[in-house]
């Protein structure tokens, strides 16, 4: 199971994506997050109930919490509404001038979905079926060409972190869809296969005991890509 859990008890499951594999997807025969952990469960128990509370796109890592009963899911559901889940990111970014990048910054724009085409784009607030999206990053730290940034979003649109990202001259270091030109040369040069956008931090509030539970990870693309970055400045 490439899929690794973190924490289970009888109301969720929490677990970390890796990147490359899809939370959950309708083709037969491909392996998604979802179809592991049922496979986990009915090894100990018949006919198991397992619901998607939240998703990543496929070529992101992180954490996601599962709900093992409907009322369990019901309650997270909820929680995921009323914006009581959070979650927060890392990414890498490119940048031909990182050291100009303000440090804090507030990104807010409005979001249309191509729903043939998987894909979303920034437009004017007065086209129709536009969604309002807000995210704010942080920078942790600066490279040559890239930046480590941490993420937290106030909406939850399709794509979002990677849109914006992109729009604002940001894209994220390994994606394909939405990279510029610049940054999929440099992803090339550097090996980055996957988009380098993690989810690190969950915290949700318990179904039964109403406890907040908070859980973090370390991004693989950081373990990778950070040490190759550092080595090769410091040539």
């Amino acid at each position: 199971m490439k899929t690794i859990i973190i924490y289970e008890d009888q109301e969720l499951l929490v677990v970390q994506k890796p990147a490359g594999i899809a939370t959950q997807t309708r083709q037969l025969g491909t392996l998604d997050v979802e179809s592991e952990l049922k496979n986990h469960l009915a090894k100990t128990t018949k006919n198991p109930y397992l619901a998607v509370i939240h998703r990543l796109d496929q070529p992101v890592e992180g954490l996601l919490v599962f709900a093992k009963t409907k009322e369990a899911a019901s309650f997270l559901s909820a929680q995921l509404q009323q914006q009581l889940l959070h979650k927060r990111y890392q990414a890498l970014l490119f940048s031909t001038n990182p050291k100009e990048i303000e440090q804090v910054g507030i990104f807010e724009d409005y979001l249309s979905k191509d729903e043939k085409g998987n894909h979303s784009r920034v437009v004017d607030s007065k086209v129709k079926d536009a969604k309002k999206c807000s995210l704010r990053y942080e920078i942790i730290e600066r490279r040559e060409q890239s930046l480590l940034a941490q993420i937290d979003i106030q909406t939850g649109r399709h794509h979002q972190i990677r849109v914006q990202m992109s729009h604002h001259n940001l894209p994220i270091l390994g994606d394909q869809k939405y990279g510029s030109e610049e940054s999929i040369k440099l992803s090339v040069e550097k090996q980055i296969r996957q988009v380098a956008l993690c989810a690190t931090s969950l915290e949700v509030i318990h179904p039964k005991t109403k406890e907040k539970m908070l859980f973090q990870m370390e991004p693989e693309f950081k373990k990778k890509f950070i040490i190759r970055f550092t080595i090769e400045e410091e040539k």
